[in-house]
């Protein structure tokens, strides 16, 4: 397994970080890295979180930052590299599946689970951005998730299938299948799949304010991570509007799901509309003066304080 690098930020004194593999059950091995208190005792049971990173990014970034705070809370916390991604195998690289990136979490709660210091009825799980949505849909048919939070949240299947802000026409959705159709075709006569173009390099915030937020974040010191190219196989998105990911929200009840959205988000819809659809126990967090990405890695704006009361109450 190669030794994860470059970081974004810089690892706490009071946590130590292991790199660690484990196998999906579709045989991929997935890279992540294992966050633990400095006074870590092996003779102890911990509860345990899973930080799933935002779609197109890796465990070196948001999710490892996540996975560090709530460590020096006094948890165990995974952070993961999905497959086709990062340090994970899977070929062709770059894949974006909704059936595997909700099975990774589920492979995670059992890599978690059979660790002799966690305890196995104290495993929950927090889904930054695409990853929320991949989170919610491992918890509703993996009860062993005995908790879900989310940060920013994206419905990768929404987007895909319906357009921000569902504003696909159908004969949109007709055209966009039509096109993905005939990159199949395309695919296979060159014997790899094509890449989506990158779409967060030298976006302009007057012509595109989504874009630049992703751009200022994922191609500067602040965000960049060279296995994070912001790009999928463009023929992924087939998959997407064909299946919807968080559709049996409600059957999470009665384990409790917390939403953490910010204020000026352009993605709060989603958190707003998921917790309309949730059932209790539920809350919605909504972060004065934060946007989309500021939840990726802004310490001062991520409420780890809640985050840790809502874990240390419900994985007790």
């Amino acid at each position: 397994m190669p030794v994860t690098d470059n970081h974004i930020f810089d690892l706490d004194e009071d946590v130590t970080r292991t790199p660690v593999s484990y196998h999906n059950r579709f045989g991929i091995t997935l890279a992540a890295n294992l966050y633990r208190p400095k006074d870590f005792d092996e003779s102890r049971r911990y509860p345990a979180v899973i930080i799933g990173p935002p779609h197109s990014a890796v465990k070196e970034q948001g999710s490892g930052i996540y996975a560090q705070n709530m460590a020096k809370r006094g948890f165990v916390a995974l952070a993961f590299d999905p497959s086709f991604n990062g340090y994970s195998g899977g070929e062709p690289r770059h894949v974006t599946s909704p059936e595997i990136f909700v099975e990774d979490f589920s492979a995670s709660v059992d890599y978690l689970g059979t660790r002799p210091f966690v305890d196995r009825e104290g495993i929950g799980v927090i889904g930054i951005c695409g990853s929320g949505g991949f989170g919610i849909s491992a918890a509703q048919v993996d009860r062993r998730v005995k908790a879900v939070a989310t940060a920013s949240m994206y419905d990768i299947s929404r987007i895909y299938s319906k357009g921000y802000r569902d504003s696909f026409t159908e004969e949109e959705r007709i055209r966009i299948l039509d096109e993905l159709a005939e990159q199949r075709y395309a695919d296979f006569e060159a014997g790899h799949p094509a890449l989506a173009p990158r779409q967060s390099i030298g976006v302009a915030p007057e012509t595109n304010p989504i874009g630049a937020e992703f751009s200022e974040f994922y191609t500067t010191p602040q965000g960049y991570h060279h296995n994070a190219p912001t790009q999928f196989t463009l023929t992924s998105t087939m998959a997407y509007m064909n299946f919807s990911l968080p559709d049996h929200i409600k059957t999470v009840s009665p384990r409790p799901l917390l939403f953490i959205t910010g204020e000026h988000a352009h993605s709060r819809y989603f958190s707003e509309d998921a917790y309309e659809l949730a059932a209790e126990p539920k809350e919605l967090a909504v972060v004065p003066g934060a946007n989309h990405v500021d939840l990726y890695d802004r310490t001062d704006l991520i409420p780890f304080d809640k985050l840790d009361e809502f874990f240390t109450k419900n994985l007790a």
